[in-house]
């Protein structure tokens, strides 16, 4: 049985695979995204879910065969890497599993784990491809200064345009009716109290304030749709620079996919796949990314699993 465990900026998500593909159990926790609550979070949540994924699959924990977590800003802090490589152990009583970051989750989901580009958009942005056995990771800076075309980045460009909306800087639209409907405000200002006083300023429940501004532009906000198309390009951009990271040959149409929340804007999709550049083969997700982990896990253990072969029709229901 094979587990894979994708962390993402706001959940993390378990599946167990077993050898023929058929995906036999899910769960999920709370985000093991750690900068922000300290890395002594990640080993319970760990357990929670390993403990509940074997639970609904009836395997004892050491019925795991190998796994793959992927976890959010793995490889940003060089001295957590061997921190967070050990605690899986603790989990499972074994060392047959690898840790990475939950990039290759999404990479190994949307493409069937081929030789291609996968961009993921959802809380942060970051992106990650594989060609002939090269490697290559870009953006995922974090989101004070970098994730552009992220949930954050997008919610963050959103509450500006709000804010310029109200102090008549910008022509009000639609975005500004929204974001007073889900920030709740019975004064404009109030939005300063919500997001940095009763939030502090949290990432996650900043990033959902992205669906505001997809919400406000399908209703015809011309600023807020201004804000998709650029979250588009910027995401588009991470591609552009990974094929020549990877080498790809020029006349090599390269494989891309996408992973994410943001993805669900139709907005931030069009203007995605508009603004690559080159000769791309761009692609629907084929699975979840914690499914794609499970897939990840197999084939490191070198029983290769091809995308085609894993049954999906409990994950696409998580």
């Amino acid at each position: 049985m094979f587990l894979g465990v994708d962390g993402g900026g706001t959940k993390t998500a378990f599946c167990l695979v077993d050898p023929d593909g058929r995906v036999v159990a899910e769960a999920r926790t709370a985000s093991v995204y750690y900068l922000s609550e300290g890395i002594g979070i990640v080993e319970p949540l760990l357990r929670q879910g390993i403990d509940e994924v074997c639970a609904t699959a009836g395997i004892p924990v050491d019925g795991i065969t190998f796994a793959f977590f992927g976890l959010p800003a793995y490889g940003e802090i060089s001295a957590d890497v061997p921190v967070l490589d050990a605690l899986p152990a603790k989990v499972l009583g074994t060392t047959d599993y690898r840790c990475g970051n939950d990039m290759i989750c999404g990479w190994a989901g949307s493409l069937g784990g081929v030789d291609g580009i996968n961009v993921v958009a959802g809380t942060g942005s970051i992106a990650y491809g594989e060609n002939a056995g090269r490697q290559w990771r870009g953006g995922g800076w974090s989101e004070l200064f970098g994730d552009e075309g992220s949930g954050y980045w997008v919610a963050v460009n959103g509450l500006n345009a709000f804010s310029r909306m109200v102090d008549g800087r910008m022509p009000a639209g639609p975005l500004v009716e929204e974001m007073r409907a889900a920030l709740e405000l019975s004064a404009d200002f109030d939005a300063i109290d919500v997001v940095v006083n009763r939030w502090h300023g949290d990432r996650g429940k900043i990033a959902n304030l992205s669906r505001v501004v997809v919400r406000a532009a399908d209703a015809g906000d011309a600023i807020a749709a201004d804000v998709l198309r650029r979250a588009g390009q910027e995401l588009a951009l991470l591609v552009d620079i990974g094929r020549e990271a990877l080498e790809f040959e020029a006349s090599q149409q390269v494989p891309v996919s996408y992973s994410g929340g943001m993805f669900g804007s139709a907005q931030v999709l069009a203007a995605f796949r508009e603004s690559l550049t080159h000769d791309f083969d761009l692609r629907a997700p084929l699975l979840e990314p914690h499914v794609g982990a499970a897939l990840h896990a197999a084939r490191l253990h070198g029983h290769p699993l091809r995308a085609e072969h894993v049954h999906t029709a409990a994950a696409l229901s998580l």
